[in-house]
């Protein structure tokens, strides 16, 4: 039955309805609230002398007729409005019964109901507990299954993951009615894929049992272990980007020219039909897998292309051998000789092109490379902090507009604006930046992109009074972006977001430093306020009389006994220094340390050397270090919280870097053998450092909640890194 005004008002005598038209008058409130709104707004054209057309003098009538209402129908609009609310109620009542419809409040009582166990909400999957509230009658229909562990751990990680049932591992005397050909006591050494994923989550070969408990992460194969492998590690995307020529007939993939393990593209997990494959994790790619198996990988998680003045063609699979392309006299073993002939080598991320490879011709790929997380330049979603969400003054394209960045920034205009570069290419030039004075001046990657800028020489950034630069998902290499003084450079701010500033300025192949303790950002003036967010970048010289604030960040000086941080002359105190969630590797003097929160700074003084202490704060009344990690020779302001000192043991609170050389997939990752207390040593209960946003501590404190609950009884679980 229809609750509304009029419908209602038909169920009374008609001459009561009679008297109260009498006696109607305009009363809008009786209306819908869309025909209350397009009354308003047609009454008040006519109110200020607009003419109507005839639509919308219709309109204007039909609406005034409908909202004649006497004292009756006002009376009836008041008990419709009344019933409709009431009827509301019982429906959101009847929603209120199921997970899907329910109100936000509702879905605490819901899980209470079923035993739901609240978790951190730091991954997508279970942000709002609504979904896993509704996903839990689902997860335990199949409670103590392989296939539901693997699916719960990829939901409350957020991490890539597969459960390892370890009594199916183990060389056991076999029931001859119940024979298991895969339970081999010696493996068969002509089978090359079981010696291939050796020690890793996909080991099939058999071992004897260990007493070790698998909790402790020491043992592993034993009848009643579950090993849950989890990868911190993920796979990073780079489409159409210029391979790095060393000579007419060698490449490599990675933009900085170095050599880096290709990494599989995970396959999306959306239905849980069976365990993860080696397809499914994001894993290097060896050389013996990638030739096996190469329409897996080819072109999904590697391609080639050649692009000409013809346009682009993509290298077809069948024309690309799989080989070890390591050195060997001055040149790469196994080059090859037949025309049309690519060769890939996947460990060590290197290419050797076909003899005949028309001259002019680019070759670009698409591979993915290893990180731990969204940090620095890359290809990963940015649009959150994208700086020119209004329209700004001048926007312009590269390369649809113009082929190199300098040729954009100099054709912006006196009012600034923003360069978008719109791929993943590699510019090899000079930067100079010049902005007017009060505008601002962006350089950007386009979302979805990552380029590269070799600078060929020293970059200057300035501008007049109160001008501003942002760079933003950039990965910089060659030299130093420099402010320098002079020329009436009077630069008021510089923000540097998602971006990598090459530690050590340029890389060797094997990922060594070229230029170790060289800066990447001087700043030779005055009143700049820089600030660095969601970057690598190398060692910084900032004026005293300028600001620096960084924030998820890493700062590598290359070594721990380098200067990361001082004043331009590399010696003298540096601009107020402010970091949160920051890894600093490196000697650090500032003059104030305003704030220091959840950060990492590893730093030692060398053999003769002659600073007073590895972190220097010349004011120590002002600021405050909290809940970080600091070596024992320091001057600085007060301290809360900080490690090691608060440790329960100076072991507890020691870091130990998986690797602190930039182009390694682990760069700058705390290893598991890390102090406890470090581990968990921020306010927020995870690690400091600039990879605190991550989470790592909570996502592993969910996987462990959630085993303990699916768990078959008397079945134990580990956690197991993979990467």
């Amino acid at each position: 039955m229809s609750l509304a005004t009029q419908d209602l008002l038909t169920l009374l005598p008609a001459i009561l309805r009679i008297r109260d038209l009498a006696r109607a008058q305009l009363t809008p409130g009786i209306l819908n609230a869309d025909d209350q709104a397009t009354l308003i707004e047609l009454q008040t054209l006519v109110a200020n002398g607009d003419p109507l057309t005839p639509t919308e003098q219709n309109t204007l009538a039909q609406l005034q007729q409908r909202a004649q209402a006497g004292p009756l129908m006002s009376l009836v609009g008041v008990i419709a409005e009344q019933i409709a609310a009431l009827q509301e109620n019982v429906e959101q009542l009847y929603d209120d019964q199921f997970v899907e419809t329910c109100a936000d409040w509702v879905v605490p009582y819901i899980g209470d109901l079923i035993g739901y166990q609240v978790l951190h909400g730091v991954t997508p999957a279970i942000a709002s507990p609504r979904a896993e509230v509704a996903h839990t009658i689902a997860y335990r229909r199949r409670k103590g299954t392989a296939v539901a562990l693997e699916q719960i751990a990829r939901d409350v990680t957020g991490w890539n993951a597969t459960a390892v049932e370890y009594f199916q591992r183990l060389i056991v005397t076999q029931y001859m009615n119940h024979l298991r050909a895969q339970c081999l006591a010696t493996p068969d050494l002509r089978q090359w894929q079981p010696l291939e994923r050796l020690g890793g989550a996909f080991d099939t070969i058999m071992r004897t049992p260990e007493m070790r408990r698998i909790e402790s992460g020491r043992g592993r194969y034993n009848i009643p272990n579950i090993g849950m492998f989890v990868w911190s590690i993920d796979a990073y995307a780079l489409r159409a980007s210029p391979a790095v020529s060393v000579d007419a007939r060698r490449y490599r993939f990675h933009p900085l020219g170095i050599d880096q393990p290709l990494y599989t593209r995970p396959a999306p997990r959306d239905d849980f039909a069976g365990l993860s494959t080696p397809l499914d994790v994001p894993e290097p790619i060896s050389r013996r897998v990638l030739d096996a198996a190469r329409n897996s990988y080819y072109p999904l998680s590697v391609c080639l292309y050649e692009s000409s003045a013809a346009g682009v063609t993509a290298v077809d699979g069948d024309n690309v051998c799989i080989c070890n392309l390591q050195d060997v006299a001055g040149n790469w073993a196994h080059l090859p000789t037949s025309n049309g002939v690519y060769a890939v080598d996947p460990v060590l991320g290197r290419i050797a092109s076909r003899p005949d490879l028309p001259a002019g011709t680019q070759l670009l790929v698409d591979f993915l490379y290893g990180f731990s997380a969204e940090l620095g330049g890359g290809e990963y979603d940015r649009t959150a902090d994208v700086t020119d969400a209004e329209p700004p003054p001048a926007l312009v394209r590269v390369p649809a507009d113009y082929a190199s960045v300098q040729t954009a920034i100099d054709n912006l205009g006196a009012n600034g604006g923003v360069v978008v570069i719109g791929n993943s290419g590699r510019y090899e030039e000079t930067l100079t930046i010049n902005v007017p004075a009060g505008k601002r001046i962006v350089v950007r990657a386009d979302n979805g992109f990552r380029p590269t800028l070799v600078l060929t020489g020293a970059s200057s950034l300035g501008g007049g009074a109160g001008a501003q630069i942002g760079l933003h998902g950039l990965l910089i290499t060659g030299a130093t972006l420099a402010v320098n003084a002079g020329a009436g450079n009077a630069l008021a701010q510089l923000d540097i977001a998602h971006c990598t500033l090459v530690p050590g300025l340029s890389l060797a192949p094997d990922c060594t430093p070229q230029h170790p303790g060289d800066p990447s950002l001087v700043v030779g003036i005055a009143g700049v306020a820089v600030t660095l967010s969601c970057s690598i970048a190398g060692p910084q010289r900032i004026d005293v009389n300028s600001t620096l604030s960084a924030a998820d960040s890493i700062i590598d000086a290359t070594a721990p006994t380098a200067v990361a941080y001082a004043g331009e002359d590399g010696t003298g105190p540096g601009a107020p220094l402010q970091l949160q969630q920051c890894t600093v590797i490196g000697k650090v003097h500032a003059q104030t340390l305003p704030l220091v929160s959840n950060s990492i700074l590893l730093a030692d003084l060398a053999t003769g050397d002659t600073w007073a202490a590895a972190i220097v704060a010349d004011r120590l009344q002002e600021g405050c270090i909290r809940f970080s990690y600091l070596p024992s020779s320091v001057r600085v302001p007060r301290r809360y919280q900080c490690l090691p000192e608060s440790a329960s043991t100076p072991a507890a609170g020691m870091p130990r870097f998986t690797t602190l050389r930039y182009g390694f997939p682990a760069y700058a990752q705390l290893a598991t053998t890390s102090g406890a207390d470090l581990l968990t040593g921020a306010d927020n209960e995870c690690q400091p450092g600039a990879f605190n946003f991550v989470y790592g501590a909570q996502r592993e404190t969910n996987l462990q909640v959630r085993l303990a609950e699916y768990l078959r009884i008397s079945l134990e679980a580990g956690v197991i890194y993979a990467s």
